[in-house]
């Protein structure tokens, strides 16, 4: 037996599909992850208590990278034998898991439709394909919710189709903190703050998880500075800094607060805008610029999906963005290749606990390959993964 026929089927093999949406990373986990039971947020419990030993040798080094994002399909939760959904799915990253990811769910769409394997997603034959659109519509259960994604397709509704846009529909999303001003103190200052400058004000939203949004001006970067020229070593520094300090601000807790399960009440990321930068297509009525951190610094490469819907949320509840009106979304990525931004339009006001609207997001998502990961009992290197900075710190600290 040939040795890839022998590492194919070594009993720790995990199988995955790899895409990116506007150059980030999604590692969709298909095969060979140890069953999930429960609700799906039981689920994502289980993989955090009892295989977050897979999270890491799929996300880090040296089978990922500090920007790896992974998604795991979970064939079956509570609404998916209720008939409320088709599919669930957990999101992770180099840090753990999130409830709610857009650009990895522009690409699991296109993942679902494509494959035909009834044991990777059994309820794919009773998918519904509307000919005259040539799109088919699947219900995905996050963490956050259900969102509807609308897949376009092939003239048989076989295979989807990468020259158009796939497009989701959000979970309610709502702004919380509007115009919060936050002290910034010595300790917690970066070189690019102005002096006589003491605190910042920012917004926080939520499109499936809570975003703190912030003006690059705001924290002492110039109007139009994600245009090029990017000093992503100072903002990266000033990320370091403020990131850790605004999840312990009484004001940012409260804004913070989920609803329905405290498991999803955490400030996820910051997202850094410039409404100065970013060209609009044709069909949209303005552009800007995002640059998001989340999790252990990981910057997104895309415009970030879930905070396009925060950030459409927010906008509307500023009376900036009526129901109808169609915005793009760049990142540094898409700026720089000239193609494939994110659009978005609010679709829908919901009345309920609070004032909350259902956004469309759209982009693409393609493959860039296959892989088969596993473990040799000898290997202590990868068995775990690990990042250059742990590797760092844990010698400084011993």
């Amino acid at each position: 037996m040939d040795v890839s026929q022998t590492l194919a089927g070594h009993p720790t093999t995990i199988h995955c599909i790899d895409m990116h949406t506007t150059g980030q990373p999604t590692r969709i986990i298909y095969a060979g992850y140890p069953k999930l039971t429960g609700t799906l947020l039981a689920q994502r419990d289980q993989a955090r208590e009892h295989h977050d030993h897979i999270r890491q040798q799929l996300m880090l080094e040296p089978r990922g990278n500090p920007a790896m994002y992974g998604a795991i399909i979970c064939p079956e939760t509570e609404l998916v034998r209720s008939g409320e959904a088709d599919v669930g799915v957990l999101f992770v990253h180099n840090e753990g898991y999130s409830t709610m990811c857009g650009h990895a769910t522009l690409a699991l769409g296109r993942f679902l439709i494509d494959t035909h394997d009834t044991s990777v997603f059994p309820r794919r034959p009773h998918l519904a394909f509307n000919a005259s659109t040539q799109t088919i519509q699947l219900r995905l259960h996050a963490p956050c919710g259900v969102v509807s994604v609308r897949v376009p397709t092939n003239a048989a509704g076989t295979q989807s189709d990468p020259s158009r846009p796939v497009a989701f529909l959000s979970t309610p999303a709502y702004a919380t903190a509007l115009q919060l001003t936050i002290p910034i103190p010595a300790a917690a200052r970066w070189p690019e703050l102005p002096p006589t400058k003491h605190s910042i004000t920012l917004d926080i939203s939520y499109g499936g998880a809570f975003y703190a949004i912030v003006p690059a001006t705001e924290l002492g970067f110039f109007a139009g500075g994600l245009r090029g020229g990017v000093d992503l070593a100072a903002i990266t520094r000033c990320m370091q800094q403020l990131k850790p300090y605004l999840e312990r601000q009484p004001e940012v807790v409260a804004a913070v607060q989920h609803p329905e399960d405290p498991r999803l009440s955490f400030l996820y990321s910051i997202m850094i805008v410039d409404s100065a930068v970013g060209l609009p297509s044709a069909d949209v009525a303005g552009a800007e610029t995002g640059l998001c951190y989340f999790a252990d610094n990981q910057i997104d490469r895309s415009p970030t999906g879930s905070c396009v819907t925060a950030r459409m949320a927010l906008a509307h509840a500023k009376g900036k963005r009526p129901v109808g009106l169609r915005w793009a979304y760049h990142s540094l990525v898409s700026n720089h290749f000239g193609t494939d931004e994110f659009c978005a339009e609010v679709v829908e006001e919901v009345e309920g606990r609070r004032p909350s609207v259902i956004v469309r997001v759209e982009g693409r998502g393609f493959y860039t390959g296959t892989a088969s990961f596993m473990v040799e009992a000898e290997d202590r290197v990868s068995r775990k993964g690990f990042t250059m900075e742990g590797v760092a710190a844990a010698a400084a600290a011993a």
